[in-house]
């Protein structure tokens, strides 16, 4: 089994139940079980601005899956959502998943880069990896609570 870490997104529809959903469905993999899962947060949108806020949260997997499969599993799980791969980049969506990083990884390919290139610069990543994760070491970034320390969560809420 490795451990893998996954950030959900979605502000399309009803995005708390979107992600219940999806974390239902990344539970349900094959050789994979949920071990822990953040609180959500309510951030503002992150590269394209005009777009309504997200909800956003992580989950830790213990997974007997490649990456790549995993990877493959998760398109899956947001196309099951009615995510839709066209139109803006960073876009709304219905549903977003990122694998963030998976134990003793280190993968740059052209389907998939591990750790994933951008969670330093992304406090919608952080904040809930935070809460799973506080110390983990990612690869060539540092560790999450240090690298949250660098970003401003203002405008970032825990959801109840």
């Amino acid at each position: 089994m490795t451990q893998a870490y996954v950030a959900l997104g979605s502000n399309l529809g009803d995005s708390r139940q979107q992600l219940l959903d999806a974390m239902n469905r990344l539970a349900a993999l094959p050789g994979t079980r949920l071990v822990a899962s953040s609180r959500l947060y309510r951030t503002p949108p992150w590269g394209h601005l005009e777009q309504p806020p997200f909800v956003n949260a992580a989950v830790l997997l213990d997974t007997m899956l490649s990456p790549h499969e995993l990877l493959d599993a998760m398109l899956a799980v947001e196309h099951a959502a009615g995510r839709i791969r066209e139109g803006v980049r960073w876009g709304p969506r219905t549903l977003d998943l990122d694998l963030l990083h998976m134990d003793g990884v280190q993968l740059d390919d052209e389907r998939l880069t591990l750790p994933h290139p951008r969670i330093a610069e992304r406090v919608f990543v952080l904040l809930p990896l935070h809460d799973l994760a506080p110390q983990l070491l990612l690869p060539g970034q540092g560790r999450v609570d240090q690298l949250l320390a660098g970003l401003d969560p203002t405008d970032c809420e825990v959801l109840p």
